[in-house]
């Protein structure tokens, strides 16, 4: 089959870090539920794309930090990072020190930089349109992830900045919808979460579990994914 690059663009409010809890405190069906609504999906939906297949980093993620804005949120960025890579089974985040050798960019900006930013360096069109709050675009295939960048809003309070930062870059790797009916989800712009909560940390387990493949459907996880969820769930004990 021929490789068809995706372009997958969605936005978002979100950020932080990891949340206390326990990973008994959801059922499976919940966690299996969270999986399916926020991995097979697309916040922002385009009918020529095809985003109900897996999408997820097939190499180690190299994260390069663009501080643009006035207050330097660098250290905070990295903290997060750290925090993914100790966090998620399967998943190796380091950071980089040029742009050109980076995989996934996060650029942090004020509110008057975000549109041009947009523009310039994500879309590299100047008359692309620039929703929401925070962003983030992704590049995919059948082979996984190739290409993410997350724009993050720095200066309009502590909340929106930690939980744009914390939504985007997960989105960035990989589970990209959002559903207004997971509560204990960062996916979901109704709650009011700003951390790496439990749940999420389990998704992204479940996401970078070495058998669940870039390109395969929901249809091919079913028989399973209540094996991967248990898995998980122990590993984010």
């Amino acid at each position: 089959m021929r490789r068809i690059l995706i372009f997958f663009m969605v936005m978002a409010i979100s950020a932080s870090f990891p949340a206390r809890g326990s990973s008994d405190s959801f059922t499976t069906d919940e966690i299996l539920f969270g999986f399916e609504k926020t991995v097979f999906g697309l916040e922002y939906r385009n009918w020529g794309w095809r985003p109900y297949l897996v999408k997820k980093f097939t190499s180690p993620v190299r994260f390069y930090i663009h501080n643009l804005s006035r207050r330097d949120r660098t250290r905070t960025v990295r903290r997060f990072i750290g925090e993914i890579n100790r966090r998620v089974t399967g998943l190796t985040a380091s950071i980089v020190n040029r742009p050109a050798d980076a995989n996934f960019e996060i650029y942090v900006v004020d509110r008057k930089q975000y549109k041009p930013v947009v523009r310039t360096d994500v879309y590299k069109n100047p008359k692309a349109r620039v929703p929401g709050r925070c962003l983030v675009r992704v590049v995919s295939g059948r082979n996984g992830i190739k290409h993410s960048s997350a724009v993050i809003v720095s200066d309009e309070g502590e909340f929106l900045f930690r939980r744009c930062l914390v939504e985007e870059v997960l989105q960035g790797l990989g589970p990209m919808n959002d559903n207004e009916k997971l509560p204990h989800s960062v996916f979901n712009d109704s709650s009011r979460h700003s951390r790496f909560t439990v749940f999420d940390q389990i998704i992204l387990n479940m996401l970078y579990d070495p058998r669940i493949k870039p390109g395969m459907s929901i249809k091919q996880t079913k028989d399973f994914l209540p094996l991967i969820a248990r898995d998980a769930r122990r590993r984010v004990r």
